[in-house]
Formats: C-alpha cells, sequence, structure tokens
C-alpha cells in the first residue's frame, strides 16, 4: 500500500518505513538520530496533517521531552534539512516527507476541512511556471506549491 493521507493505507508501515529510512540515511552520514528528532518526526507521521511547532511542543512535553521551543525548533529544522519533513509556508507548519531521500519538488494538497495533508511530487519547471520562467530568463531554485481544498473523505462526509 502507499502512504498517503487521503486514502487507506497501512499506517503503522508507512511510519516504520519512514524512521527506517531516517535511521539509515543518519547511520550513512553519520547525524545524530535523537530521541527527540526521531519522536518528531513519528509525530508528524502519526497525524498525516500539517502541525505547527507548537502542536508538536505539547506532545513533546506531555511525554517528559521537554517544553522549550528550541527544543522542537532544532529538530524541526534538522529533519527539514536532511529532507524528512516539508514546512508549510501558507500554514506555517510541518509535514513528514512522504518521498524520504528523493530529490523532489513537492506539492502539498490540504484540506481545508480535515487539515489533512497529501504531498505529491511537483515539476514546475515542465508546466506554465516553467515556461513562464524560461521566457523571462529566470532560474527557479526554490518551488513551494500548495493548494487548498477537499479530501476525498471531507467530500463525501461534510461536516
Amino acid at each position: 500500500m502507499t502512504q498517503t493521507a487521503f486514502h487507506t493505507h497501512d499506517h503503522a508501515a508507512c511510519i516504520a518505513d519512514a524512521i527506517a529510512a531516517a535511521e539509515a540515511y543518519c547511520a550513512a552520514k553519520k547525524l545524530q538520530f535523537t530521541p527527540v528528532r526521531r519522536r518528531v518526526l513519528e509525530i508528524l507521521l502519526e497525524k498525516h496533517r500539517a502541525l505547527g511547532a507548537y502542536d508538536i511542543l505539547s506532545d513533546l512535553d506531555a511525554e517528559g521531552f521537554g517544553s522549550q521551543p528550541p527544543v522542537v525548533y532544532r529538530a524541526l529544522d534538522f529533519l527539514v534539512t536532511h529532507g524528512f519533513a516539508h514546512k508549510i509556508e501558507q500554514l506555517n507548519a510541518y509535514t513528514a516527507c512522504t518521498h524520504p531521500g528523493a530529490d523532489h519538488v513537492p506539492a502539498f494538497l490540504i484540506c481545508r476541512a480535515c487539515g489533512a495533508v497529501e504531498e505529491a511530487t511537483a515539476q514546475p519547471m515542465q508546466g506554465p511556471l516553467g515556461r513562464a520562467a524560461r521566457d523571462a530568463g529566470f532560474t527557479i531554485e526554490r518551488a513551494v506549491i500548495e493548494a487548498q481544498g477537499l479530501c476525498p473523505k471531507c467530500v463525501e462526509h461534510p461536516a
């Protein structure tokens, strides 16, 4: 089954696979995958939604990891820097990467009703944005693609 926020899948397996990928990456790069970093990634994976730093900090504090904002921000910075999480700019929130280790441009589909986030891959250089950039002589170095709407569950069963 594939990892997805909008459709049924083996959630335990997607969490286990992502944690195993993070562990392997950190071991290969000789990086510290600390208990706090691991738990922050697990929280993001468990929720399949965009979470603010203070939402994550609340969970960490309840589990005895501390209540100081730098704790969560350092962990999130590490996870984003190494491709295990993404920041969703318009929500000022974070979500786990569903394609860790892959060189990709994420596109986020954000359900405005339930907050679920689905990550798709985008190719901004292939579409209208790429054409406009080429026509202007502009080189795209980073693109953030975020769309809000309704996920299949919320379309089917509106609140």
